[in-house]
């Protein structure tokens, strides 16, 4: 995983659930590439006709709430989302997004500071998440390095494949 990101900003509000990043009607799929193709489609039918590679989704308190369903970081994940920063997330949707590798970030007061089409930048390991539109400069709650070994393979799924037989002995 890169340790500096940087990329365009879309917005969204508080209480973001997952049937707004994947409509029930898709769960019949299960391809990252198909999921990625309904993404936010609650919010913006147009959103991942839109979105592009390395892209950075900014939001406010409680993004992921709702169901368990792993559809939503799959979908945000195979659209090519780099990271989503918010000030805080549901717990269930943070286990799954860790699970697959999605990167999530968590940063007071953001969503007040930032704008959609912003172009942002992220520092993982200083912390620190610039505004390169405006000037501006935040601090990000970092990672632990456990969490960040688990990220730098592409999520605990992956994580867990590559040390069994460390985690054995």
């Amino acid at each position: 995983m890169e340790k500096v990101l940087k990329g365009k900003v879309w917005k969204f509000p508080d209480d973001v659930d997952t049937d707004i990043i994947v409509p029930g009607r898709y769960l019949v799929l299960t391809g990252e590439k198909e999921l990625a193709s309904c993404v936010m489609e609650g919010y913006d039918p147009e959103f991942s006709q839109k979105v592009g590679k390395g892209d950075i989704i900014v939001a406010g308190k409680n993004f992921g709430c709702g169901s368990s369903r792993e559809h939503a970081p799959i979908a945000i994940k195979g659209a090519g989302i780099s990271a989503v920063v918010a000030e805080s997330f549901a717990r269930i949707f943070y286990r799954n997004s860790t699970n697959i590798g999605l990167l999530l970030i968590e940063a007071k007061g953001i969503s007040r500071n930032i704008e959609e089409g912003d172009e942002i930048q992220i520092d993982i390991d200083k912390g620190v998440l610039k505004d390169l539109t405006n000037s501006k400069e935040f601090q990000i709650t970092a990672l632990p390095d456990f969490m960040m070994g688990i990220m730098n393979e592409g999520g605990l799924i992956s994580y867990l494949r590559n040390h069994l037989a460390e985690i054995k002995d």
